[in-house]
């Protein structure tokens, strides 16, 4: 396992942050108890920071017929919508939840071409909320996989997150062991399938990134 770049500045910031408080407490006010408690809640938020921006090392198996999932979390909706940022048809959409103690990278759900990528600023309702899906800041990204499907996936920002970082460039040739993005904690990613799909997963599942099997194309 090793730490992921978005959180470099980050837990930088967070070892002076601490440890200023914590040497505040122990020289400045000098209250045993007070400043062992201090410490105690120091070592739990540092841990829970270096635990957010954690990447496991994952062996991918690459298959074009399988949508894998983008990141890890719960399955929360299975439903189907009309997509009408760039599919503009209807489509069974599948939405992960990602928890603060989920691992927030995102991997590629197929292989294939980017054909389309934008970022739009919005709101930041919780990740769970209907509408966060449409109105809350979020990246869109398209795969056209190599039988032609394209499979649309959308990362959404939640009530804390606040950064989407999305890695993909348009015209790139990926594979699903490739890194598309990454999201600052909590979020939600949204994945939209074809009619067509054989669905794999139910609701409430425990996805894991790059491993789980959404659905077969």
């Amino acid at each position: 396992m090793k730490l992921h770049k978005e959180g470099y500045l980050i837990i930088l910031y967070s070892i002076i942050i601490l440890s200023l408080l914590n040497l505040s407490f122990i020289f400045l006010i000098n209250i045993t108890i007070l400043s062992f408690a201090i410490g105690i809640i120091s070592l739990v938020l540092f841990g829970l920071i270096i635990n957010f921006f954690r990447v496991p090392n994952r062996k991918i198996s690459l298959n074009d017929n399988h949508i894998l999932a983008p990141s890890d979390g719960k399955l929360v909706v299975i439903e189907e919508v009309e997509e009408n940022e760039y599919l503009n048809t209807k489509c069974i959409q599948l939405s992960i939840f990602m928890s603060p103690l989920n691992v927030h990278k995102q991997w590629y759900p197929i292989n294939g071409k980017v054909e389309y990528t934008k970022y739009h600023p919005g709101k930041y309702l919780v990740a769970w909320h209907p509408k966060s899906s449409t109105e809350n800041e979020r990246s869109t990204i398209v795969v056209s996989a190599k039988n032609g499907t394209k499979i649309l996936f959308r990362q959404i920002a939640g009530a804390v997150a606040r950064r989407i970082c999305n890695y993909a460039k348009e015209g790139e040739l990926v594979t699903q062991e490739n890194e598309a993005g990454f999201i600052k904690f909590g979020s939600r990613i949204d994945v939209f399938i074809p009619k067509t799909s054989i669905i794999n997963v139910k609701i409430d599942d425990k996805i894991i990134g790059g491993k789980t099997i959404l659905a077969t194309i």
